[in-house]
């Protein structure tokens, strides 16, 4: 049965709120102006107001194909009704401030709007790719507790909102978009009443909300582990949109081509903040697939969009493929996960125009940014990220002199002053999380100063050490006969070779050495490549013996996780 917002306590609802950090933190943050009071939702409002009849956001062309939904655009007045609308059928159905709701959509106007719709009404998003099913499902169902579930009918051939039922189990409620949704999960999409909207603004006036309560509880990629939560409140959000918004530029006349999943740091921040802090039109797309993104490109004339390093690669590779893609509008492109090659973001800058912008980040931590107004040579920003504790040095983005960054010697715990010095990076700032959701983490990632220990190891470079360049997880260095192995620095070699379309560098045992390297590699359209052509190209840029492939698996496609994250636990059990 519907319930009405009188129903609810509001001293009850407040107490179900969870807060991400400390209250003397929060207030300094303020304090400082690093933090805004403004929330989500206020922002949100913000854009509606300022511009309710241009064009916001717009679905998938094949969204179709993906859900039986025929796809949208809506103005940022359509989009404000339609959120208002999702909020009203949760409300009357249960969900209410301090509950945290399971989001398992595609990139979608339905996606964005659910975010939207939950936290205005007080609610956590905890987002799953859709590729998730029930062992990942139940899992973030039960170590969140959460009083819902929101899905689509169908994905594909996966019948997600079924799915969600099996995990369900009349334990908590399910709601669907789309055509095929069954009889037992409660749809959504629909226009409602005035009176139920009515109930929605109500509510809503009666909450007590800060910066500080929490909005969504993503998960950690879990290339090596079990996932682990992280939950995230409006200020921490809205501290990395900022920084990423400095770096990309993005107006109100901008187009963004959001390619990556919106459930963690990648989609979040590097379309969906940027786009809510600034305006713009935001035009989905997911899974991706290469027709239907460079018609997407062509036809809504985007600026803005993502790609990663293999297929900034592949494009410059494979001139037919680029031939037919029309990337005329194009004056932004965001890559990262993997050292880019300067070649191709030269390339891209110089034969068409594209300045590439090299990312860095984690659910867990700030976003750094290399973006041409701080880093113009585009051979030196493939590879290089800003160092915000560089002295005397001004960077474009806000977060830069409001995030204290250290390189940490993890041998003799000193920090990293020299150049050419390697050292785990360490973070603490606004844009930091607060720490794991209780129960999915055995230790918190921070050092006795408050650090965030980001588990990356970077190297110092630059005049007066000005720049951070990534050399590998500390996790994945492979140690052979006593000598450090960084896998990313050497694909990161190889990914220039004319002959390779992706690559990964994998440790194997061995009874003398402890390890060797294993090159995987996907070679590139019609070609062929050996061992002896990966160790010539190395030895071709003078790179050390002890860092040489000495194996070689030709594969059809690398691993990756649904973000994109490479899966070299899959490379070493084939190996």
């Amino acid at each position: 049965m519907a319930e009405s917002s009188a129903s609810a306590s509001l001293s009850a609802a407040r107490a179900l709120v969870r807060t991400c950090h400390p209250d003397d933190t929060v207030r300094t943050y303020l304090e400082r102006g690093w933090w805004e009071s403004e929330t989500i939702p206020a922002v949100f409002r913000r854009r509606v107001d300022a511009a309710p009849d241009a064009l916001a956001l717009t679905d998938p062309d094949n969204l179709t194909d993906l859900t039986g939904a025929l796809p949208r655009t809506l103005t940022w007045h359509e989009l404000d009704e339609h959120v208002l609308d999702l909020a009203a059928v949760l409300l009357d159905n249960g969900i209410r401030q301090g509950a945290t709701v399971a989001v398992q959509l595609p990139n979608s106007i339905a996606l964005t709007a659910t975010y939207l719709a939950l936290w205005r009404l007080g609610a956590v998003a905890t987002p799953m790719p859709v590729s998730f099913r029930r062992y990942e499902l139940s899992g973030i169902v039960a170590a969140t507790a959460a009083a819902a579930i929101i899905t689509a009918g169908r994905f594909g051939d996966r019948e997600l909102a079924a799915e969600a039922l099996s995990v369900a189990a009349g334990e908590c409620r399910v709601f669907a978009f789309g055509p095929e949704i069954p009889d037992a999960a409660i749809g959504l999409g629909e226009t409602v009443d005035e009176a139920a909207r009515n109930r929605v603004r109500d509510y809503e006036s009666g909450l007590a909300v800060t910066v500080n309560d929490r909005v969504t509880i993503c998960w950690t990629s879990g290339t090596e582990a079990a996932p682990k939560g992280v939950p995230r409140c409006h200020g921490d959000w809205l501290a990395v949109a900022g920084g990423v918004q400095d770096g990309l530029g993005v107006t109100p006349d901008s187009v963004i081509l959001n390619p990556f999943p919106m459930v963690n740091m990648a989609g979040f921040a590097g379309s969906f903040l940027p786009w809510l802090l600034e305006g713009g039109h935001l035009v989905q797309h997911q899974p991706l697939d290469l027709p239907v993104f460079f018609g997407q490109i062509a036809k809504h004339r985007v600026t803005h969009t993502a790609m990663p390093p293999a297929l900034l690669t592949m494009l410059l590779h494979n001139e037919e493929l680029r031939s037919r893609a029309d990337l005329s509008s194009l004056r932004t492109v965001g890559s990262g996960g993997a050292p880019l090659p300067p070649p191709v973001v030269r390339r891209w800058q110089e034969d068409l125009g594209i300045a590439v912008v090299n990312f860095f980040g984690s659910n867990e931590g700030v976003s750094l940014l290399g973006a041409p107004a701080d880093i113009p040579d585009p051979d030196l920003r493939a590879q290089h990220l800003p160092n915000y504790a560089a002295v005397g040095v001004h960077w474009s983005t806000r977060l830069a002199a409001r995030t204290s960054v250290k390189l940490v010697d993890l041998v003799t715990g000193e920090t990293v002053t020299e150049l050419g010095g390697r050292g785990e990076l360490r973070l603490r700032g606004p844009a930091v999380f607060g720490g794991y959701l209780p129960g999915t983490a055995t230790t918190e990632p921070f050092d006795d100063d408050g650090y965030l220990c980001s588990g990356d190891v970077f190297e110092l470079c630059g005049d007066g050490g000005r720049y951070l360049r990534f050399v590998d997880r500390v996790k994945e260095i492979i140690i052979r006969g006593g000598m450090n192995i960084a896998p990313a620095e050497i694909e990161g070699l190889l990914a220039d070779h004319p002959a390779i379309a992706d690559v990964a560098i994998v440790g194997y045992p061995d009874a003398m050495l402890g390890e060797k390297c294993c090159a995987f590699v996907v070679p590139a359209p019609d070609v062929t490549i050996t061992l002896d052509d990966l160790t010539a190209h190395l030895r071709g840029r003078e790179v050390a013996s002890f860092k040489l492939p000495e194996r070689l698996e030709v594969i059809d496609i690398l691993p990756r996780n649904p973000v994109g994250k490479l899966l070299r636990r899959e490379l070493r059990d084939r190996l």
